[in-house]
């Protein structure tokens, strides 16, 4: 399957062989494994619910391997899809962006619906109203595996935007990720890597000729947020930059924002608004284990969406600077403050940056 030319530039540096490479592990993989998967249902769901029955009494281990294979189903569903849709659409480029968005979308929503009723997740959405039309930029936290499904279906699907996103390389081991995202106008960037020119360069061009039914969204933090990590990233932050680690010393639950990506696409993009998007209840979810461990069972999550004017967003680089962290810092503060009306303590004083 060839790609558009957005999709052609979603992956710096990667050549069709080692896509199809990777493409020829990962697609059987998915269609096997789903086929070995239905039969064994049974079988499967019998051994998880004894092991349940000594460790955890919630069935932790029968709701993952229940979501499995509604993965795996949902994966080789958008693979066949997007078989079709291309063979529909050969020779009409807007067709085929058309088709592929709504079939990403219908992806996402139908995994995270699923996960949210097996699971028992219950979501509360406080200020979609500001999300209003593009051109935006969505800044969104990262903390979990979960997380990522967020504005596929609270903007992308709720709004009809057409999203394009920024995600780390190694989700194209994602067979339906791989084959539908790189023909949508998405950028994979290389972990570690994210503040390079060339990954910059691939992130500024998403920002270009964004329409009104469009934004870009990326992860300022550049990774899952977790307290070893926000720690490792301070201790690099105050020696790279002391007066801007002093300035973020109070964080508790975000990492410093990376500079690169978001500065970039609101360099390219002046007339683009932000959209802020803060969440809590996807904490601790950031590996397999801990969903086995049952760690998403009878959640409630809340997403906060925030949206800033572009006449509020300062010119200059280094007021535009301090104006993220200052953002970053009022979401940090809302997800305190949520964190302790949901444990019913009384929340940590106001982080440095402060809302701007």
């Amino acid at each position: 399957m060839s790609e558009s030319p957005e999709g052609r530039a979603a992956v710096a540096g990667e050549g069709a062989g080692e896509r199809w490479a990777r493409r020829a592990i990962t697609i059987p993989a998915c269609l096997l494994g789903l086929a070995i998967a239905v039969p064994l249902l049974p079988v499967l769901l019998a051994g998880a619910l004894l092991l349940d029955l000594f460790r955890d009494r919630r069935l932790p281990t029968v709701r993952l391997v229940l979501f499995a294979l509604v993965y795996l189903g949902c994966e080789s569903a958008g693979l066949l899809a997007s078989l079709v849709l291309w063979l529909g659409s050969i020779g009409d480029r807007e067709r085929r962006l058309r088709w592929f968005y709504a079939l990403q979308s219908a992806w996402a929503s139908s995994i995270f619906a699923a996960g949210c009723r097996i699971f028992g997740i219950e979501v509360d959405v406080v200020g979609d109203e500001s999300i209003g039309r593009g051109p935006l930029l969505l800044f969104s936290r990262h903390t979990s595996l979960a997380d990522t499904m967020l504005p596929a279906v609270y903007v992308a699907r709720r709004h009809g935007l057409r999203l394009r996103w920024v995600l780390k390389r190694e989700l194209l081991w994602d067979p339906c990720l791989d084959v539908v995202g790189r023909v949508l106008p998405n950028v994979f960037v290389r972990r570690g890597s994210y503040d390079s020119a060339r990954e910059i360069a691939a992130v500024r061009s998403l920002a270009r000729d964004l329409g009104e039914d469009e934004g870009v969204l990326v992860y300022p933090e550049g990774t899952r947020f977790t307290p070893a990590v926000r720690d490792r990233v301070a201790a690099a932050l105050a020696v790279a930059d002391p007066a801007r680690a002093q300035r973020l010393a109070g964080l508790r639950h975000v990492l410093p924002p990376r500079t690169g990506g978001p500065l970039a696409l609101l360099d390219v993009c002046p007339p683009a608004e932000v959209v802020f998007l803060a969440h809590v209840g996807l904490d601790g979810a950031a590996r397999l284990g801990d969903v086995w461990r049952g760690s998403l069972i009878g959640r409630r999550v809340r997403l906060w969406f925030r949206r800033v004017q572009s006449r509020e967003i300062p010119v200059a680089a280094a007021d535009r600077l301090a104006w993220l962290d200052a953002q970053w810092s009022a979401l940090d503060d809302w997800i305190d403050a949520c964190l302790a009306e949901r444990d019913g303590a009384s929340p940590a004083p106001a982080s440095a940056g402060g809302a701007a």
